[in-house]
């Protein structure tokens, strides 16, 4: 006969007993705890050493690590070792190379996307494409898109060039500022993007259109945005909860 749980729900998120007093049920405060204590390998920090003379003793204990005989005047601050490890971050497996992904943040927030591959830094490499919707190549964080069911070949694509580098700035070398770069400052200036990027976008664009081709309305589906009514968010909210 199945074992009926200690605390149910009363209704959908509502337990009938707290935590406190779970704890209080199991009476884990009275079990004994053991704790198993760590084997640290001895480091050793002095060696012994020979010495010569009837009178020195024949050897003597030194340090390994001698302390240095002078020190600075100042102290001088050292930055902090870090020991993070960066791994790749582990990408959803509803995001495959040719997934159409939909965008939550940002300055196409809304668009449809499609997925090219996961750079080493763990960010997502997507195009609109450009020529279909605007949205050009570019990285974005798998928390801030929504896998669908929809899939294209991009198997003809070369992406070999695309990576972190790719999309680092170039810094500028800083200029002394004179009176009319002051004053044309509040001027908005159009940004010029290297030709090379923009050879670069037509050349996925073309590829990635070839195979739109094969698959009827895909072209308005990437052009459509993505919004939620407000009956739609309430049902949605109420299928969470319930």
């Amino acid at each position: 006969m199945a074992r009926k749980p200690r605390n149910r729900f009363l209704v959908p998120g509502v337990p009938r007993y707290s935590r406190s007093k779970i704890f209080a049920k199991k009476a884990l405060y009275k079990r004994k705890k053991e704790n198993i204590p760590k084997s640290v390998p001895e480091v050793k920090t002095t060696k012994t050493v020979p010495i010569k003379g009837d009178k020195n003793g024949g050897e003597r204990v030194v340090p390994l690590d001698k302390a240095p005989r002078f020190y600075p005047a100042e102290d001088v601050p050292r930055p902090k070792k870090s020991r993070k490890v960066h791994k790749t971050t582990k990408l959803r497996s509803s995001i495959t190379p040719g997934t159409i992904l939909i965008l939550l943040s940002g300055r196409y927030h809304g668009r449809r996307v499609v997925f090219l591959r996961q750079l080493k830094s763990g960010l997502l490499l997507v195009t609109g494409p450009f020529k279909i919707n605007g949205v050009p190549i570019k990285r974005v964080n798998q928390s801030y898109v929504i896998a669908t069911s929809t899939k294209i070949d991009i198997s003809s694509c070369s992406l070999d060039k695309f990576d972190d580098s790719y999309f680092k700035r170039e810094k500028k070398p800083s200029k002394k500022g004179t009176e009319e770069e002051f004053f044309a400052e509040g001027q908005k200036q159009k940004k010029e993007i290297p030709k090379e990027k923009v050879d670069d976008q037509i050349e996925i664009d073309k590829q990635l259109c070839a195979n739109l081709k094969k698959i009827p309305h895909i072209k308005d589906y990437l052009r459509a945005r993505f919004s939620l009514s407000k009956a739609e968010a309430i049902n949605k909210w109420l299928c969470e909860i319930s």
